[in-house]
């Protein structure tokens, strides 16, 4: 069974004002790993911060059972709200800020020097993302399998859609985060590699032009593990959302590399038509057409989703992951995503009840559906 683990971005908030706040430095100061009395059965999540102080990561070690990731996932956003509380803040699920934000930029080589380079691009891009870690057992099949799932990962921007306002107005946009992550000189969707050597190539080239040091594809090696990372997904407002993307991201993965093994060669769509189901995708989440990964033609999100259901069918069979990966499903065709959440929560008090309403939903108790045998436990 491959292992697989995921960093979950969050926005730090004021939770009477909405407001987010620059505390990221201050909840790293109150975490201690060696501290015992949250009371979690194993270790203590690892937090990180990220280019901008209003801004949390927190990480979860690697796991082989999904119920176990989901556990993981639960413990990891109520420890790390716990520090948030400490500090006179909430931990949000929100993929950009509602309200009208200045970011404050977290100082260090690395963000100075990207501060430097990119400007208002990299001032304004405070947004929070959802990666999805999945182990591979090389470089060459894991480039075999990023040529192999480029079709299908803007049907994990719709599923995970969680970004319609930006800058205190509703933009339109079901995943606005992807408008703005796109506005990196090497972020999208690429072309197909063929080989490792090929991919590491690119990597070497890119990296000469001395614009990007490692390059932003939805889907990547890890430069740190051995992995392939899957980066196109909001941060899911509902913690169950979070746990079906990554279900389906090992599914993907597992199915990909089967297709190489057997000889199947990948899908040649050129990446300019991969954007295209990007933007609809951002545009209408799962309210809409989305591009049928296998036909690049517009259908509704509900038959497409089918479609990425039965082409992954067998891995999630052998994972023992059908029953949930079925129900969160029908559960987000029926109620919609974190977007549609946060636009029923605006006509009740506008973007400050939008970001209040966020935080409860965010850290709403899921236990009762803890993935099971492969379906949701009552």
């Amino acid at each position: 069974m491959r292992t697989f683990g995921v960093e979950e971005e969050f926005l730090i908030v004021d939770p009477t004002s909405g407001r987010a706040l620059p505390l990221a430095g201050e909840l790293l100061r109150l975490h201690d790993p060696g501290d015992h009395s949250f009371g979690l059965a194993s270790s203590l999540p690892t937090l990180a911060a990220e280019l901008h102080q209003e801004q949390l990561e927190v990480i979860t070690r690697p796991h082989s059972s999904l119920t176990a990731l989901a556990g993981d996932i639960r413990a990891g956003r109520s420890y790390a709200d716990s520090l948030a509380r400490k500090a006179g803040s909430r931990l949000a699920a929100l993929a950009t800020s509602p309200l009208p934000v200045t970011p404050h930029a977290t100082r260090n080589d690395r963000y100075d020097a990207l501060l430097d380079k990119f400007a208002l691009t990299a001032r304004e891009q405070l947004t929070c993302g959802y990666h999805v870690h999945v182990s591979v057992s090389s470089d060459e099949e894991g480039v075999a399998v990023l040529d192999r799932i480029r079709s299908w990962l803007p049907l994990l921007t719709a599923l995970s859609s969680n970004s319609p306002f930006w800058d205190g107005t509703d933009s339109g946009y079901a995943s606005f985060r992807t408008q703005a992550w796109n506005r990196w000189s090497s972020a999208g969707p690429a072309e197909v590699f063929g080989s490792a050597a090929a991919y590491h190539s690119l990597v070497r080239r890119l990296a000469v032009t001395g614009v990007v040091a490692n390059p932003d594809f939805d889907a990547r090696l890890s430069a740190r593990h051995p992995t392939v990372e899957v980066r196109v997904s909001d941060i899911c407002l509902d913690a169950r959302d979070a746990v079906l993307i990554a279900a389906l991201v090992r599914a993907l993965v597992e199915t990909a590399a089967r297709e190489w093994q057997a000889g199947k060669q990948p899908d040649m769509v050129p990446a300019a038509i991969l954007r295209q189901g990007a933007w609809l995708a951002s545009r209408f989440g799962v309210h809409g057409q989305l591009l049928h990964p296998l036909m690049h033609r517009p259908a509704a999100a509900r038959t497409v989703l089918t479609a990425l259901g039965n082409h992954v069918q067998d891995a999630l069979d052998e994972a023992g992951d059908t029953g949930y990966v079925a129900e969160s499903l029908q559960r987000i065709l029926n109620e919609g995503t974190g977007s549609t959440r946060q636009r029923q929560a605006f006509p009740h008090g506008g973007l400050a009840y939008v970001v209040a309403n966020a935080v409860a939903l965010t850290h709403r108790d899921f236990a009762e559906h803890l993935v099971v045998g492969g379906a949701a436990a009552a």
